[in-house]
């Protein structure tokens, strides 16, 4: 019992320290579970009709779209089905700019201009990942928050378990009537609610702080016997000067390459190399709205040999147990690995998550405030 006590001040204290940190996080990741969906609503722009001619090469994209953003750097550029428009991905950290420029492949027609950092659903993630503070503060407030949410989940549970196991089925369901008051309908949906999310809460938590720590993703990577390195690297180029005997540039070729090797893919997304030195990543998506199971290919930018990574992003087909759990970190994260069942169970996780430091609030204020009697 005293044990239980002090478990019982624990759980309070920290759920009165990140209850607002928790709060916004579940509350914003609930609002992220169905972004693409959203977003696909109106994204009519992606779609064109599709022609048996030419369409632009990986260079005449980026020369293209550098007219708009002359001073900015090109992240990579996606090339979808035949009948999907170009998308030309800008990304600087310092200032932060992100952007896509979406562009027709038949008559590289400008379609369509968007700011990745504005609108809902940006405003939503910068909430989700650092509370809208500056990146540094926010991320780190964050990351301690959801550790100490762990704890808290842990601790409720042990506190949760009855005296007696005869008393277990009041603990598993609510039997409310008309005389049933407020403070106890209150304990009911924080101790029975919090019961039944907390395991999914807490796998919502960790695959979080997997994204959150390096020094967390290697240590779950190692405890299922990972034996790559879990940072994504992109490899040098085994050559150092190009070939001249062509009259293409080696990525353009390269594209062509992929589409033959890969009839099946949905897209490829293909990232120039920033100096001589480094080779040219390319990211080939096999399954819409799912990560994992890309296939994350690396080329030497002068011959387009292929590079092996020794880090446990290759080929999906030559990954482990291990690399595979990782690699499924976000979909997990996101709820995506169920298909739609997933999402609708990550949304309503993250939903009743976000009552729980409500009703903890209002138990602690109703214990502490108590009306005094006439």
């Amino acid at each position: 019992m005293r044990l239980k006590k002090i478990i019982f001040q624990v759980h309070k204290i920290l759920g009165l320290a990140t209850g607002v940190v928790v709060f916004i996080v579940a509350i914003t990741g609930c609002c992220w579970t169905f972004k693409d969906e959203i977003e696909s609503l109106y994204s009519d722009y992606k779609t064109i009709e599709a022609q048996d001619t030419t369409i632009l090469t990986p260079t005449e994209a980026k020369v293209l779209a550098k007219e708009i953003f002359p001073n900015k750097t090109v992240h990579g550029t996606i090339f979808g089905k035949s009948d999907e428009v170009i998308e030309v991905i800008f990304y600087d950290i310092e200032p932060e700019f992100y952007q896509s420029i979406f562009i027709n492949p038949y008559s590289r027609e400008i379609i369509h201009i968007k700011d990745h950092l504005s609108g809902f659903f940006a405003f939503v993630l910068k909430g989700h990942v650092r509370l809208w503070l500056p990146r540094a503060i926010g991320e780190e407030i964050v990351g301690v928050s959801i550790l100490l949410f762990i704890i808290i989940l842990i601790s409720g549970f042990i506190i949760w378990l009855p005296k007696k196991s005869k008393n277990l089925k009041q603990r598993l369901k609510f039997s409310w009537k008309k005389t049933t008051r407020w403070k106890r309908k209150n304990f009911d949906l924080h101790s029975i609610l919090g019961f039944y999310v907390c395991s999914l809460a807490l796998i919502l938590a960790l695959t979080g702080l997997v994204m959150s720590y390096d020094w967390f993703q290697k240590t779950v990577y190692l405890s299922f016997g990972g034996d790559k390195n879990p940072t994504f690297l992109i490899p040098k180029n085994e050559t150092q000067k190009a070939l001249t005997s062509t009259s293409t540039f080696p990525i353009d070729r390269l594209l062509i390459k992929l589409k033959d090797e890969n009839p099946n893919a949905k897209s490829f997304e293909i990232h120039y190399p920033y100096s001589k030195s480094d080779c040219i990543y390319v990211e080939v998506t096999n399954s819409n709205g799912l990560y994992y199971d890309s296939d994350f290919l690396f080329f030497d930018q002068n011959t387009l040999k292929e590079i092996t990574s020794n880090t446990i992003y290759g080929r999906y087909e030559n990954t482990k147990i291990a690399d595979k759990i990782l690699r499924m970190n976000y979909d997990i994260h996101i709820g995506a690995i169920g298909g739609i069942t997933g999402k609708i169970i990550a949304f309503l996780v993250s939903l009743l998550t976000a009552s729980l430091p409500l009703t903890g609030v209002l138990l602690w204020y109703g214990r502490n405030y108590k009306k005094k009697k006439p």
